[in-house]
């Protein structure tokens, strides 16, 4: 029972961090900003550290089923 929220968690997670961390090289290669307003650089640093947080927590959460 207690393993379904986790592997759900995990998923979302890991979805959203590969996801944006594509998104964001995809932006910075083509050379458009990340974030409307923003200094391109901060914007995609920013961005990349999130993606990278939010794909070990996805792995976090799959390591404790």
């Amino acid at each position: 029972m207690e393993s379904g929220p986790a592997i759900f968690a995990g998923t979302v997670f890991a979805l959203f961090g590969a996801a944006l961390l594509v998104w964001t090289a995809v932006r910075v290669r083509h050379r458009e900003p990340v974030a409307l307003g923003v200094n391109r650089i901060a914007s995609a640093t920013l961005s990349g550290v999130v993606a990278v947080v939010a794909l070990t927590l996805g792995v976090w959460c799959f390591s404790r089923l």
